[in-house]
């Protein structure tokens, strides 16, 4: 098999899969342990992508209008999002994701089967988007516990890499698109140090 290029698949083939059939005949992966109701934290570089998880390699997340996350589109400030049902493998890629109820010391859970039944309900709803007050994180928190919170946005190193972003965006390309995404991110950040300030 060395130098051959099997389709690498995350969920379906990945180092685990190939592993246990070289060994065993049959390619196993045990490594993802979630359950219906968690969360999922997607690492996407600057920034993390959440979801919840609803069984069967399939999870429910909300993303800016036009498709998932980007480093570029996620720095922008506020815009239309869309509640998606997703298969894991499609949205994360080859990125890295894990089982992360960030919140469960915090919060108590809700019970799994409303969790799920309610997100699958408002798939295909279109909802604000903004970087600062509700994005992936603050649905799918507000999905597992009732609450949304958005503990990515409380971190300083976070609002840097966004503002870090902009500026690339800005330096290095050219276009109103390029522009208004840079002063989104520069909103966002200021929309937050006043909600702390006021807090």
């Amino acid at each position: 098999m060395v130098d051959r290029e099997p389709k690498y698949d995350l969920v379906t083939f990945n180092s685990q899969h190939f592993a246990t059939e070289m060994r065993y005949g049959k390619a196993v992966f045990r490594q993802f342990n979630g359950k219906p109701g968690d969360l999922i934290e997607i690492n996407r570089g600057p920034y993390k992508q959440w979801a919840i998880y609803i069984g069967d390699n399939e999870m429910v997340m909300l993303v800016k209008d036009g498709g998932q996350s980007s480093s570029s589109s996620a720095i922008s400030s506020s815009s239309n999002g869309k509640v998606k049902r997703e298969k894991l493998a499609n949205v994360v890629g080859n990125d890295r994701c894990q089982v992360n109820n960030l919140l469960d010391e915090k919060y108590q859970p809700r019970d799994p089967s409303i969790i799920v039944k309610e997100a699958c309900a408002i798939v295909g709803r279109e909802l604000q988007y903004n970087i600062v007050t509700y994005n992936s994180e603050h649905f799918a928190t507000e999905m597992r516990y009732g609450v949304a919170v958005s503990l990515q946005m409380k971190k300083p190193s976070w609002i840097a890499n966004v503002a870090g972003a902009a500026v690339t965006l800005v330096t290095g390309g050219s276009g109103v698109a390029l522009g208004v995404a840079a002063v989104g991110a520069f909103v966002a950040c200021a929309a937050l140090i006043r909600s702390r300030s006021s807090s």
